[in-house]
């Protein structure tokens, strides 16, 4: 058991893939936490006026979830899927031994962009499989009532959330689930006391275990909680992510999630490799010959991320 925990995370600021005008917010991995459950990444890519243009690039051994807060994003990718995604909907790529895809805002011009976007690590019985898509226009939302002022209503995106299922694809035990606090509320988030959690604060103010969070930042709960209360003066946007602790080594580098730094170089060369990544990455539908190119292996043995917390 990993036991409870109140620990604060703080993103950093990156840039996106290829696309250097366009920044966004990293807070998972972290040095000290490289997985809550299977979730092994998060980016926040706004609020902002943007252009995005994210061309064509290869993923391998998870599967990303993508969950817009303003804006729409248009999705391409080698399975021929090209379709746009809205608030309130959810694309799930899943990677399996390949797959590649392109990530586009609408039109030539910039306009207001924000979304969240996880990975989730697949286990040695998924990571070798057939890459899929999936786009859910319609997710289940169950009510949380509140001890304090109004009820508040959770989404449930990935996997179980208060004994609601989201129609989505796992492949492990977990859970993701937006909620949306009302102004003065008090609320009892069911939790799994086996699984591990973490809440991240995406607008307004948020306090849990008598602890200020600020926007954008995690807090990491550990495992051996069934609840956990939370309340917001202002009115909060929050996201509950968790699971089952992800057992399994995993190395992270560059767009692969993997258990080895020689499937991480081979998974690199297919891609730069013409031939070999038309046979393992496909082509993304309507995209001519751009893409991004890898960037150069470390030299250094990539060795798997070990928490720290």
């Amino acid at each position: 058991m990993i036991g409870r925990r109140s620990i604060s995370l703080t993103p950093r600021v990156v840039p996106l893939g290829g696309v250097r005008a366009m920044n966004v917010l990293r807070t998972l991995p972290h040095r000290d936490l490289p997985t809550v459950g299977a979730w092994c990444f998060l980016d926040r890519f706004g609020p902002d006026e943007v252009r995005m243009r994210v061309e064509p690039h290869p993923h391998i051994g998870l599967q990303t979830v993508t969950w817009p807060l303003v804006g729409e994003q248009r999705h391409r990718d080698s399975l021929e899927f090209d379709v746009t995604l809205k608030r309130g909907q959810l694309n799930l790529m899943t990677a399996g031994g390949g797959i590649s895809h392109s990530e586009y805002s609408l039109g030539e011009d910039a306009l207001p962009l924000d979304a969240l976007q996880f990975w989730v690590v697949l286990p040695e019985s998924a990571r070798h499989g057939a890459a899929g898509f999936e786009q859910h226009t319609s997710l289940p939302a169950v009510t949380l009532p509140a001890s304090e002022g109004a009820d508040a209503t959770a989404t449930v995106v990935l996997g179980e959330f208060a004994g609601v299922r989201s129609p989505a694809t796992v492949h492990t035990p977990i859970v993701g689930a937006e909620i949306t606090l009302a102004a003065g509320s008090q609320v009892t988030l069911p939790l799994d006391a086996a699984w591990e959690h973490a809440i991240v604060l995406v607008d307004g103010g948020l306090t849990v275990l008598d602890q200020s969070v600020a926007q954008n930042e995690m807090l990491y709960l550990g495992d051996s909680r069934d609840s956990v209360s939370v309340s917001s003066t202002e009115g909060a946007l929050l996201f509950v992510l968790g699971g089952e602790p992800f057992e399994e080594d995993l190395i992270m580098w560059w767009n692969f999630a993997a258990r080895t730094h020689d499937e991480i170089a081979q998974a690199r060369n297919d891609w730069e490799n013409v031939d070999a990544s038309a046979t393992r990455f496909g082509h993304v539908i309507t995209h001519g010959s751009e893409r991004i190119p890898a960037p150069e292996m470390p030299h250094v043995t990539l060795k798997p991320r070990r928490r720290r917390i």
